[in-house]
């Protein structure tokens, strides 16, 4: 099964054949973040253009998703000590950009940060602040993240 936020709201696919025709036409843009872990179970939360998301960007020619999520993690929050744990899931969400329509799968992976390192927003990314959050934090903030982020968040942190 296929769940595809849109703008319009949640689109379910119930095969891939589904799936590959609704994503016929489209631009896909494929990318990969992290769900970082604290050693107390507080998870990185960034904020940017109005809404609280994970760190996350586009794959690189040549990128392994696993490569990608650790670089785009480390591009967008300043910190380096980062360890993958696990695959969690792709999302997908759409957008449109000019008059395309782009299908964007991200490739998640929780991951555990062990270091005291101090945290840089990348402002070249429009990321203005970024929060250790625990859980009771985290769902204050829901309605102000992405639907694709919820459902994440819900699934693998909330739960």
């Amino acid at each position: 099964m296929y769940i595809i936020h849109t703008p319009l709201g949640q689109k379910t696919l119930n095969t891939e054949s589904d799936f590959n025709n609704y994503k016929m036409g489209l631009e896909i843009i494929e990318a990969a973040g992290g769900m970082v872990l604290n050693t107390q179970g507080e998870i990185l939360m960034i904020y940017r253009r109005g809404f609280w998301d994970l760190p996350k960007g586009k794959i690189e020619s040549g990128e392994t998703t696993e490569i990608c999520a650790i670089r785009e993690v480390q591009e967008e929050t300043g910190i380096k000590s980062l360890e993958i744990i696990e695959k969690l899931q792709v999302t997908y969400h759409t957008y449109t950009l000019g008059n395309k329509t782009i299908l964007k799968p991200s490739h998640w992976f929780k991951m555990i940060h062990t270091d005291n390192e101090k945290t840089i927003p990348q402002a070249e990314e429009d990321i203005t602040e970024i929060r250790w959050m625990n859980q009771k934090e985290v769902t204050t903030i829901l309605n102000k993240s992405y639907e694709s982020i919820r459902e994440l968040l819900s699934k693998h942190y909330l739960k």
